[in-house]
């Protein structure tokens, strides 16, 4: 493929699990700053109980506050019908509704079955359909489970099975929630998606946790990938997912796609002064490596 769409998962999966709470006019500037830099599409906040997860308060605030686009797209995590009722106030124009393939993980993440989960998104999907919203299933834990271990792609072909057979959602993701897969699950979860969903556009989400995200991500776009997530500065992480670290890093991916001459439309130099900015803020170092070595040629070089 020469194309792609980087979708920008910083404000949400980005501050999810950071100790220091950013703001919302904080929260906001994260999200300009990736518009200004040409991503179109953006997981700007996440409906969930502010009580469980406090780094997500204030969603609707947030997208009261941002700039209101025609070609940029706001998605807000949901992950039930109370998250989409908030959503649908808020004017979101996208929802991602996540699908946790494993029992406990399930339990742990939403407090429901993996069954009871899929029953909520089949709802979801029609619910925001006839909202006039578009939406995305992200099928977590799709690669491997911190409790449950291996998950089989046959298993996860089967759940897309039941949630296209019911209510077919505008894009499937596969998400690496703890960062634990390689190029042969990609593929071969590619493959169960493509056998159960054909047409649906396919989006990824891989986690840097054992230093194999962009090899898979790679590996995506050499399946059909539409859509890469990515978190500027590679901040990251599952609150619920024990050791689970930073999302790949937007401006690393960008490297990546930009030398292998695939157009997201996206300014690599403003991604990481959008990350440096956001370290600052966070008082942490970034994890992306970019920013330290710079892009390849340098500007002014031959």
């Amino acid at each position: 493929m020469d194309t792609v769409q980087l979708i920008e998962v910083g404000p949400r999966d980005g501050l999810q699990n950071e100790q220091k709470l950013l703001t919302v006019d904080e929260k906001v500037e994260l999200i300009v700053r990736a518009v200004d830099a040409g991503v179109r599409r953006v997981e700007a906040v996440s409906f969930v109980n502010p009580k469980r997860v406090p780094q997500m308060a204030g969603a609707e605030e947030v997208l009261a506050a941002v700039p209101r686009r025609d070609d940029v797209s706001y998605i807000g995590l949901v992950l039930n019908r109370r998250g989409l009722d908030r959503a649908v106030a808020a004017g979101v124009d996208e929802v991602n509704v996540v699908v946790v393939s494993t029992e406990e993980f399930s339990q742990r993440n939403q407090g429901c079955s993996v069954a009871e989960g899929i029953s909520a998104a089949i709802d979801i999907v029609r619910d925001a359909r006839a909202a006039g919203i578009a939406s995305t299933v992200t099928i977590a834990t799709a690669f491997g489970c911190p409790f449950s271990g291996e998950v089989e792609s046959a298993w996860i072909g089967k759940i897309i099975d039941q949630l296209v057979s019911a209510a077919p959602p505008d894009e499937i993701a596969l998400a690496d929630t703890i960062g634990v897969g390689v190029p042969a699950q990609v593929r071969a979860l590619a493959a169960e998606a493509d056998e159960h969903a054909p047409g649906i556009p396919q989006r990824w989400h891989f986690h840097n946790t054992r230093n194999t995200g962009y090899a898979n991500a790679l590996t995506a776009l050499d399946t059909g990938a539409a859509a890469l997530d990515a978190s500027i500065g590679g901040f990251g992480g599952c609150p619920f997912a024990p050791a689970a670290t930073g999302n790949i890093a937007s401006e690393d991916l960008l490297y990546a796609l930009d030398r292998s001459g695939v157009a997201t439309g996206v300014d690599m130099g403003a991604l990481v002064d959008a990350a440096a900015w956001l370290g600052g803020r966070l008082e942490k170092a970034v994890p992306a490596l970019l920013g330290r070595a710079g892009g390849f040629p340098a500007p002014g070089t031959d």
